[in-house]
């Protein structure tokens, strides 16, 4: 399969840099009509795929919305992917799954294996038990010509306490070790990762999560991702409180092929809310991931 980072390229190229979260929330569904069960998730989900592929480069089905109704939910999610499969559409199942030995290698097979029902083109993952311990999810993906977006600075408050710790760390390509934020060591872990892939199969399937709202002035996530190589997913806009403004001070715009400052991007801002409070009319989703890009790009 053509590497993640590649597909992502051009299916940013093709529609803009949005991502739209696929995220089922009672009020959500409520607004468009439906029960808040896993039949109504699936009708929302799926009319989400139906409506917008084709018009975004990459969908984020929310999986704790689905998996909230069990069994039924997670066949409904199962059903979300294969549409966007037979449609063309890239998906980035967010799962923040993260663990060690055997029980990572199994989150890995469930959303990374070709053939697997739940297997996404990508999953969001947790560091938090270690970068190290990710080895069968990043293994995976660069096998399968998928990705994985780990978690590096996330948006809400509780989470500073560990990623702004300080820790010593190997730098980046063995350099010596030195003192770094958590969060910067997550980052330089997985630059060392696809640097070891660069124009193999698994060529930036390393990427990172950014939080748009995160940072330490609110604008400025203080992360150094130059040496990246792997695109950086970046929830928040909308209705978390992020602007396209905010993406072009924070990252430096959005539009730019391989990413702001040699990330190895693309940067891929997440809105969710923002777009589905638009339907269910295909129409209007369509002409709301329309405006968004505009100003995104614009």
């Amino acid at each position: 399969m053509t590497p993640f980072r590649t597909r992502l390229r051009e299916a940013v190229a093709a529609h803009g840099p949005l991502c739209v979260g696929i995220d089922p929330h009672p009020g959500l569904l409520a607004a468009w009509g439906l029960d808040a069960d896993a039949a109504g998730v699936e009708r929302f989900a799926r009319g989400a795929v139906e409506a917008l592929a084709g018009h975004v480069a990459l969908l984020k089905p929310q999986v704790a919305l689905f998996e909230v109704f069990g069994g039924a939910g997670m066949l409904a999610l199962e059903r979300v992917l294969a549409d966007a499969r037979d449609a063309g559409v890239l998906t980035v199942a967010d799962a923040k799954r993260g663990d060690i030995g055997s029980t990572m290698a199994g989150y890995a097979r469930a959303w990374l294996a070709d053939g697997a029902p739940l297997a996404a083109d990508a999953v969001t993952l947790s560091p938090y038990l270690g970068v190290g311990a990710l080895a069968p999810a990043l293994d995976l993906a660069v096998a399968t010509g998928r990705g994985v977006f780990v978690l590096a600075r996330t948006s809400n408050p509780e989470a500073s306490g560990v990623q702004s710790a300080q820790a010593w760390v190997g730098g980046p390509g063995g350099s010596p070790r030195r003192m770094r934020e958590v969060a910067q060591s997550v980052v330089d872990a997985l630059a060392d990762h696809n640097a070891a892939h660069r124009d193999g199969p698994g060529d930036g399937a390393a990427g990172v999560v950014v939080g748009l709202t995160r940072g330490t002035t609110g604008r400025d996530h203080g992360l150094d991702l130059s040496a990246l190589g792997g695109p950086v997913l970046v929830p928040g806009l909308g209705a978390q409180g992020g602007t396209p403004d905010d993406v072009a001070a924070v990252f430096g715009g959005a539009d730019a092929p391989d990413g702001p400052g040699g990330v190895g991007g693309p940067v891929v801002p997440v809105s969710a809310r923002e777009v589905l409070t638009a339907g269910p009319d295909h129409r209007a989703l369509r002409a709301a991931v329309g405006a968004l890009n505009g100003t995104l790009t614009g």
